[in-house]
């Protein structure tokens, strides 16, 4: 078969300014997976993080897609879903597609997918895992950032944390994740302290497959499906249980299925935040699109590393702004 366009894929490692703690582990550097299709002339990039939350390794993720080589470099149109990739793999794949199309077209990606056009939005700036003097400093690194999103989920001392973010920044509104950290007991003794504290929005405070729990709790606070939420079928069993769902390119499979979620959850009336894994401003600029129609923004990740991308996102005044054409899309 005749080539259309070549496939190049690489496993690239940047290095974070500190150590970035969740309750499952700390992590050094972020390690993505990049993609890059070229035709007549113009590159398509895409990137994605691979998680060991979902059995995923960075050699499976290049694997899955390596395996698709013929398909990706001779089909006219491939389609990652039609192709079997789910998670990173189809992520890093969608992306870097939807960017190659916009450059051979000279449109902007958020046009030929029939969205609006980026606008800055705020966004968090992430509270790592620690003890809650040092969560508390950690707050006040990014003086101007107007959200924050504590990490959570450990056996003991998360209301503390709380309480010492909260004293340091009172300006700030909060957001907490548990990253499946608790029990549906756990919770329900803490949403109510936890809202005296200025908590706005608990991130997946239980185990995903273990949160039949959480189905009709009367909270003080929304809950919002991470772990539990990666399609857009997922959404029909969350109602109930959450009232809002986290989408996650790395999830999803990339735009085209970010964007099949945001009109699931919209179809069941539940609230939209966007997320992202460890990743450079390449993985940002796509999911920047989702956030248009979310009302939390949890595009930071760059914020984390000691050297982004060139032409890499804009983080100023509590806000990220759309990429330069230049990085993607």
């Amino acid at each position: 078969m005749t080539k259309i366009r070549n496939l190049s894929i690489f496993i690239e490692e940047w290095p974070l300014i500190k150590p970035f703690t969740i309750s499952r582990g700390t992590d050094n550097s972020a390690v993505v997976i990049v993609v890059r299709v070229d035709q007549d002339g113009k590159s398509g990039w895409g990137e994605s993080t691979p998680y060991a939350r979902y059995d995923e390794t960075t050699d499976s993720v290049k694997a899955a897609i390596e395996a698709c080589r013929t398909e990706i470099e001779t089909q006219a149109n491939p389609d990652v879903n039609a192709l079997g990739l789910q998670g990173a793999a189809a992520n890093a794949l969608d992306c870097a597609l939807i960017d190659l199309a916009a450059k051979l077209k000279d449109e902007p990606a958020w046009r030929m997918l029939g969205e609006s056009e980026p606008k800055a939005l705020i966004t968090t700036t992430t509270v790592t895992l620690g003890d809650p003097d040092s969560m508390a400093e950690d707050a006040l690194l990014f003086p101007d950032q107007k959200l924050i999103k504590i990490k959570l989920g450990s056996a003991d001392g998360d209301l503390e944390r709380v309480a010492a973010v909260h004293k340091a920044r009172p300006d700030a509104k909060l957001i907490c994740d548990a990253n499946e950290g608790w029990s549906v007991e756990q919770l329900i003794e803490y949403a109510p302290r936890l809202k005296a504290l200025g908590i706005e929005m608990i991130e997946q405070p239980c185990p995903a497959g273990d949160d039949e729990g959480l189905r009709g709790l009367k909270l003080p606070i929304t809950l919002c499906a991470d772990e539990s939420c990666h399609v857009a079928s997922d959404v029909a069993d969350l109602v109930g249980k959450y009232q809002m769902v986290n989408i996650k390119l790395d999830k999803t499979g990339g735009l085209h299925g970010a964007l099949d979620l945001v009109k699931a959850a919209k179809a069941h009336d539940m609230g939209i935040m966007v997320g992202c894994m460890l990743s450079t401003s390449l993985a940002m600029a796509p999911g920047l699109i989702v956030g248009q129609h979310a009302e939390y923004v949890d595009l930071d990740a760059p914020l984390a590393l000691r050297k982004d991308r060139d032409h890499c996102m804009e983080y100023a005044d509590g806000l990220v702004r759309p990429a330069s054409p230049a990085l993607w899309g």
